[in-house]
């Protein structure tokens, strides 16, 4: 493996101006929660490691692109990472501030120190030397340092969030109000008395309606396509728990039909909101499209009272209106765009193997955690906290085994060498 380092370092002499190192473990790319479970299971396994993260802090998704109200919609024993609970006096469903400090406290206590304002250009495996080589651009005040990072594996942990999504809507250039994706919402206050439109209407769109409503806004709700609306809880026990709970005796097409039964008795029918169902089951649709039910959390009462008012699909937007595909014009003063977020590993990430055009690995859950020549994915499950989890463990026990046998092996040819010395002497 050395030898193999030492040809890499001379074939770049002339030509490598930039700043490298070589990495004695993996190189892990991101440090949210997919990171951070993954850098604290190989520190168990006593690996060392390196993270990389383009923000200045971790969890830059839950510290800088959520909205104040935001809580785990999971119970918390579902959300926790491995090797450390919640602290046990947090609610059930911890609030966006409680997960961050259990983040933080979380990386202190397996003394996970990111390297922050390191952005990844491009990250390519050399078959010469069978390295990953991972460049990055360092941001220091107004300075910029390219970095070459050299490593045997490397751990895709940037996430199914990693970018948000800005659709292209006709004519939403000329509305002349505010228009902010939902990861620039922070809460309902600026927009008092507004007539607001949001755009989509998964977790975050319901949300968001949620809290302009109780900001004294006038939301209506962009419902493009159908949606199933689960209740978070299930005459009071929560929605999930229960999932699990039957999906380890029953199959799920089973389960997904209970679930639509037990939604219809503490829901009702939802379908005369404009909220249509689709043909699917939400755990099959889940599974299968990556497609999130949406957990109740009031928002349906505001639909129901009419609060919310629920619209079909943008026909195109115009100074201030915005026309609907049934022909219906509102005026409205802002909109927020919550239509989600996508991967960005196409971006830097050179292969073609492991990961799919989407920036998802190729391979169905549970076998899209490792791919060829020390490729690693964590948090692509679509299974939130939980996923993320069981992926980070899985590859902490994978790198750790191979570690620990090539620093036996490295031991082993140390020793040879030492004794060769002597038995010259």
């Amino acid at each position: 493996m050395d030898q193999s380092l030492f040809r890499l370092v001379d074939q770049e002499q002339d030509s490598f101006q930039r700043k490298w190192t070589l990495v004695n473990g993996p190189v892990i790319i991101g440090a949210g929660p997919s990171g951070l479970a993954t850098a604290a299971c190989l520190r168990e396994q006593g690996v060392p490691f390196v993270v990389l993260e383009r923000a200045e802090c971790i969890a830059s998704l839950w510290q800088k692109r959520t909205y104040d109200r935001l809580k785990l919609h999971l119970p918390k024993q579902f959300c926790q990472l491995p090797k450390l609970p919640f602290p046990e006096d947090f609610p059930e469903y911890p609030t966006r501030k409680q997960f961050i400090e259990y983040l933080e406290s979380y990386a202190k206590y397996f003394d996970i120190n990111p390297k922050f304002n390191e952005c990844v250009q491009s990250a390519r495996y050399d078959e010469t030397s069978g390295f990953w080589r991972v460049k990055t651009i360092v941001t220091s005040g107004s300075n910029k340092i390219e970095f070459e990072y050299i490593c045997r594996w490397l751990v895709v942990a940037t996430g199914e969030n990693a970018e948000r999504v800005v659709p292209d809507i006709q004519g939403l250039a000329e509305f002349g109000g505010e228009v902010i994706h939902a990861c620039e919402y922070k809460s309902g206050e600026k927009f008092r008395g507004q007539k607001v439109l949001v755009v989509g209407c998964g977790n975050s769109g319901m949300e968001v309606s949620l809290d302009l409503c109780n900001y004294n806004a006038s939301p209506s709700m962009v419902v493009r396509s159908s949606v199933h609306v689960l209740p978070r809880e299930v005459y009071g026990k929560s929605t999930f728990e229960l999932v699990v709970l039957m999906m380890k005796w029953l199959p799920l097409w089973l389960v997904d039909k209970l679930m639509l039964v037990l939604a219809w008795l503490v829901l009702g029918n939802v379908e005369k909101y404009g909220l249509k169902r689709p043909s699917m089951g939400p755990l099959e649709l889940k599974n299968t499209k990556g497609k999130t039910p949406v957990l109740d959390i009031g928002a349906l009462k505001k639909i129901k009272s009419g609060d919310i008012n629920v619209v079909p699909a943008i026909k195109r937007f115009s100074y201030r209106q915005v026309e609907l595909v049934n022909g219906e014009k509102l005026d409205i003063d802002s909109v927020v765009l919550a239509t989600g977020y996508r991967s960005n590993v196409p971006s830097w990430l050179q292969e073609g193997e492991f990961f799919g055009e989407n920036g998802y690995p190729k391979a169905p859950f549970p076998h899209g955690w490792k791919g060829n020549d020390g490729l690693y994915a964590v948090g692509f499950t679509r299974r939130g906290l939980s996923g993320t989890s069981s992926d980070a463990m899985r590859i902490a026990q994978d790198i750790g085994k191979l570690w620990k046998d090539e620093t036996k092996q490295h031991k082993k040819i140390t020793i040879a060498c030492h004794r060769q010395r002597i038995s010259q002497f």
